[in-house]
């Protein structure tokens, strides 16, 4: 596809998988579902469903801002949680992350989430026009570990 571009950061955690951190495809950036993994040591946080919470969406904030976006440029996000009966302590933390101008949003309880985490959530984001650092052709799939 044409004008589809990788990126990836070092400061946020390596992908589990076989995907993408993150896709940039005209103006925005896709980021790929985050869990609570902690973006230095690579561990899984494992704690309450706001420390879960808290985790994730500094991934995904060290994504976005690296991409050279901010939070208030996330038009949309998707959020998984394992248990719906912790939406209000979820939502508790996710207003302190988008105070004014909050996304779009849709929540609602997985399955079953990746690693048996409490929380997962993904982003659309808008980017500015200047062209983010860390952006790799479609070919590359994620780079290597060294």
């Amino acid at each position: 596809m044409a004008g589809k571009k990788v990126f990836y950061t070092n400061n946020a955690p390596e992908p589990k998988g076989p995907y993408s951190q993150a896709v940039i495809h005209d103006g925005l950036l896709y980021v790929s579902g985050q869990i609570p993994v902690d973006p230095v040591t690579g561990e899984l946080i494992r704690g309450t469903v706001e420390e879960e919470t808290a985790a994730v969406l500094n991934n995904i904030k060290i994504i976005t801002e690296d991409a050279g976006a901010s939070m208030d440029g996330i038009l949309k996000l998707t959020c998984y949680l394992a248990d719906m009966d912790d939406f209000p302590r979820f939502n508790e933390v996710y207003e302190k992350y988008f105070p004014q101008y909050p996304p779009a949003r849709t929540a609602f309880q997985a399955g079953k989430l990746p690693l048996d985490v409490q929380i997962e959530i993904d982003a659309i984001v808008a980017l500015p026009s200047r062209k983010p650092r860390n952006v790799r052709s479609q070919s590359s799939r994620r780079p290597r570990n060294k």
